[in-house]
C-alpha cells in the first residue's frame, strides 16, 4: 500500500479541504495511508472530524505559517529562541537566512489577476519566507515517509516535492493552470502585475530544478487533475490534464440538524454561506462578512427562511441579533444542505459553486475577490445562477441591498436557473468525481513506486 501526504495552501477556510477529503476517503478505503498538512483552525477541525491525521500541529511548520509572514515577523519568530530544540537543523538554517533579507510584500489590491499575482499576495515575494516554507515542507515530507505528494494549490509544497524527488500529483482549478487566462479572464491584464518568479527561480536553481516562467507551472504535477469539466473550467485542448468533475466532501452518515426538517416547506429556504467572515490579513481582501451583512439587510423582511452558516468560523458579533426568519449554525453538511434548500447565496468559492451544481440548485453569488468572481462568472455563463457585485473599496466592501433582494426573487421564481443547474450537475457527475480521482492517483502511484 502507498503512503500519501496531502498538502494544501495553508488558508483558514474549508474550500480546499472539501475537495481533498473525499479523495482521501476513497484512497483510504482502498487501504492506503493518508496524512494531511493543513495548519489553520477550521481545516484542522474538519480533518479531525473526518478521522485523518494532520501532521502540522505536531510539526514546526505549524508555527512557521501561523506567524507574521513578513521578514520582520520571521526574524521575531527566530529571535524568540523557544523553538530551537524542537527545530534542530531547520532552526539553525532559518536563523542564518532570514535576518539578512529585506521585507518585501505586494501592495493591497481588490484584483488578483493570476497565479503570479496570487503568489505575490501570499508572501512569496519574500525569499526568506519561501525558503523557510520549502525547507520545512521538505523536512515534513521526509519525516512522514510519504511515497507520493498530492497537492492542492500550494506552490511551495510543489517545490519541496520536486526538490526531494517525490512523485507529485496536483489537483487544481483550471484558472491556476499556466495555460489558462488566469482569474480575471474577461479583462486585459496590466503590464505591471507583481510576480515572485525571480524569487522562486533563485530557490529552484539552488535545488537543481528547472526555472519557471509563470507561477502556474508550480501547480502542475507529474499527474495533474482538474476539478469540474471543460464547460465550467475551460483549458486549451492540448493541456496535459484530466478532468475529474466535482470533488465534494460530506462525512458519511452525517445528517442535517433536526430543526431543518421542521421548517415550513411552503416557504422558500435559502442557505447563506460566507466562509471565513474575517481572515487575519489586514487588507480584508478575502473577508466575506459583507455576504452576511448584505443578506441580513436584504432578506430580513422577506417571506423566506434563511439558514446562515460560516464553516466553523465565529459569527461576527456586530451582526447580532439575527432577524426572526434567520437561523445560524456554525457548520452544516454542504451536500445535504444544498439538496434541502431552494437557493444558495455564497461568496463564490469554488467548492460552494460546485456544491450548488452538484445538488442541481441555483445560486446567487456575491464574489468577494477575483478568483471567486471568476467562479461566479462561469456559473452565470451556464445559466445556473446570478451575480450581485461587491464594491471593493478596501478596506470596506459594500453590496447594493436592493439589487440583491431583486436578484434573489428573480432566481427563485425563474425555473430556468434550477433547470440549468440540474443539467450541468448531471453532466459533471459523469466525470467520476473523487472516486475517479482516487483511481487515477492509485494507478499513477503503482507506476512510480
Amino acid at each position: 500500500m502507498t503512503k500519501f501526504l496531502f498538502t494544501t495552501l495553508p488558508t483558514n477556510d474549508l474550500g480546499l479541504l472539501t475537495r481533498s477529503l473525499p479523495i482521501a476517503r476513497e484512497l483510504s478505503a482502498h487501504g492506503h495511508t493518508i496524512f494531511f498538512c493543513s495548519p489553520a483552525k477550521a481545516p484542522s477541525q474538519l480533518i479531525a472530524e473526518a478521522g485523518f491525521e494532520n501532521l502540522l500541529p505536531k510539526h514546526p511548520l505549524y508555527d512557521l505559517v501561523a506567524t507574521d509572514q513578513s521578514s520582520r515577523g520571521l526574524i521575531k519568530f527566530i529571535a524568540s529562541g523557544k523553538y530551537k530544540q524542537r527545530y534542530g537543523n531547520l532552526f539553525n538554517f532559518l536563523s542564518k537566512l532570514i535576518p539578512a533579507l529585506p521585507t518585501k510584500s505586494a501592495p493591497d489590491t481588490s484584483e488578483v489577476w493570476n497565479m503570479d499575482h496570487a503568489g505575490a499576495m501570499m508572501g512569496m515575494l519574500n525569499e526568506g519566507f519561501v525558503r523557510a516554507n520549502c525547507e520545512a515542507l521538505k523536512q515534513m515530507m521526509a519525516d512522514c515517509g510519504a511515497d507520493v505528494i498530492v497537492d492542492f494549490w500550494n506552490p511551495m509544497a510543489v517545490i519541496a516535492a520536486r526538490a526531494i524527488q517525490k512523485p507529485l500529483v496536483t489537483v487544481i482549478q483550471s484558472n491556476a493552470h499556466p495555460d489558462s487566462d488566469g482569474f480575471i479572464w474577461w479583462k486585459t491584464p496590466p503590464a505591471d502585475i507583481p510576480t515572485p518568479v525571480s524569487v522562486v527561480n533563485k530557490i529552484l536553481v539552488d535545488y537543481d530544478l528547472p526555472s519557471v516562467k509563470k507561477m502556474g507551472e508550480l501547480c502542475v504535477g507529474d499527474l495533474t487533475l482538474v476539478v469540474g469539466m471543460p464547460e465550467t473550467d475551460p483549458l486549451p485542448e492540448d493541456a496535459d490534464v484530466t478532468y475529474i468533475g466535482p470533488a465534494l466532501w460530506q462525512k458519511e452518515g452525517t445528517e442535517l440538524p433536526r430543526w431543518v426538517n421542521e421548517l415550513d416547506k411552503d416557504k422558500p429556504l435559502i442557505w447563506v454561506y460566507s466562509g471565513n467572515p474575517h481572515y487575519s490579513s489586514s487588507s480584508g481582501l478575502l473577508d466575506s462578512a459583507v455576504v452576511l451583512s448584505a443578506c441580513i439587510s436584504a432578506l430580513a423582511d422577506e417571506d423566506v427562511q434563511v439558514i446562515l452558516t460560516t464553516g466553523h468560523h465565529p459569527l461576527p458579533k456586530e451582526l447580532l441579533p439575527l432577524p426572526p426568519n434567520f437561523r445560524y449554525e456554525p457548520y452544516v453538511p454542504g451536500l445535504a444542505m444544498a439538496e434541502r434548500c431552494d437557493l444558495l447565496i455564497h461568496h463564490g468559492g469554488y467548492g460552494s459553486c460546485q456544491t450548488g451544481l452538484y445538488a442541481g440548485k441555483p445560486s446567487v453569488i456575491i464574489p468577494t475577490y477575483s478568483e471567486r468572481e471568476s467562479n461566479a462568472r462561469r456559473i452565470v455563463a451556464v445559466g445556473a445562477g446570478a451575480i450581485v457585485p461587491v464594491e471593493n473599496s478596501l478596506p470596506e466592501k459594500h453590496v447594493n441591498v436592493d439589487e440583491l433582494r431583486k436578484t434573489v426573487k428573480h432566481v427563485l421564481t425563474d425555473s430556468a436557473f434550477a433547470e440549468n443547474a440540474k443539467r450541468i450537475g448531471e453532466k459533471m457527475r459523469s466525470y467520476g468525481g473523487s472516486a475517479q480521482a482516487a483511481s487515477l492517483i492509485e494507478q499513477f502511484s503503482v507506476t512510480i513506486t
